[in-house]
């Protein structure tokens, strides 16, 4: 059972992160034999939880929608739905469980703006150390290459 803090007010909606939420209608999983560990187990049960939602269905700001597109990769299929699967354990509620994690650690990331890159430019010092050390460098190729008798071998 879902804690108290997962649900909006009406208790229809899952908290996925801070300021994104689905409800639970929106959010489909179908469970089908599992290749993980569980020897007879996994031949006998569907265990392997699959997570499928609309990624529009999720209530979040538009640009962490864009981000969550980009995050998620080939999780999202030409339907434009996330999908995800969990099959490391040997229970379906605890497969449902990982898949519900892994959602909600997505649009956690999704939903954290990266910080614009602020233009710098090198200062005055850094310039003159810059140009002081390819001028050394310069001079001492320079001597080598003006030494009488060079080359002769």
């Amino acid at each position: 059972m879902p804690s108290a803090d997962e649900h909006h007010s009406d208790g229809s909606r899952l908290r996925l992160a801070p300021g994104a939420h689905v409800a639970e209608g929106d959010i489909q999983f179908e469970f089908v034999s599992s290749s993980g560990p569980g020897g007879q187990n996994v031949n006998k049960r569907a265990t392997k939880a699959r997570l499928r939602v609309a990624i529009d269905a999720i209530d979040m700001p538009h640009g962490a929608r864009a981000r969550l597109r980009r995050l998620a990769g080939s999780l999202v299929n030409d339907a434009d739905e996330l999908v995800i699967a969990a099959d490391e354990e040997r229970s379906q509620k605890r497969n449902r469980d990982a898949a519900l994690g892994r959602l909600r650690t997505l649009v956690a990331k999704a939903m954290v703006r990266p910080t614009p890159r602020k233009k710098t430019k090198p200062s005055r010092g850094a310039i003159e150390r810059r140009l002081k050390a390819k001028r050394e460098r310069s001079q001492t190729k320079a001597r080598r290459r003006n030494k009488p008798g060079a080359g002769d071998g």
